[in-house]
């Protein structure tokens, strides 16, 4: 078993914060009776840039739900090309990603990029499972895909 990168303890450890942070509350936050105030840090992005960045965030969880689809059917190589093409890093032209990019602090940028990376790491694992028959390490890059969208979430907020 490998050594988890420091991003990855990073975002263990805002997770456990922010899931700690919900559980004593009893609610989740944007809840009806939620009373606290959102405390994620407001990143402005321009009125004219921030439907198509959210557009961007429908497609990526829109993309997420179809490739779970995927390997719940056992179409490894399905969930291979899917991911590639709407979240690893062959998407970044395609979702502008550059544009966008300018208006984010540089952690948030960090955890857009890691979003990325890591879907393209599940891209690759998932490439393999038909012949290895062993799905455990695309798994984990998928779960380290969807942990870089919790944390970011959990930290920022566009509006």
């Amino acid at each position: 078993m490998s050594k988890p990168s420091t991003l990855t303890v990073v975002v263990a450890a805002i997770l456990i914060f922010s899931i700690g942070s919900f559980a004593r509350s009893g609610d989740l936050p944007g809840h009806a009776t939620d009373k606290r105030v959102d405390a994620r840090q407001l990143v402005s992005i321009p009125p004219v840039m921030r439907p198509h960045m959210l557009a961007n965030m429908r497609d990526h969880l829109r993309t997420l739900a179809k490739i779970q689809a995927h390997l719940a059917a056992g179409r490894y190589r399905r969930a291979s090309a899917l991911a590639e093409q709407r979240l690893g890093m062959s998407s970044l032209k395609m979702h502008d990603a550059r544009a966008l990019s300018h208006y984010m602090p540089v952690p948030m940028r960090a955890l857009g990029m890691a979003l990325h990376r890591h879907a393209s790491e599940f891209a690759l694992a998932a490439q393999t499972v038909e012949t290895t028959g062993e799905p455990r390490p695309a798994l984990a890059a998928l779960a380290r895909t969807m942990e870089a969208c919790v944390a970011c979430h959990a930290v920022y907020r566009v509006h």
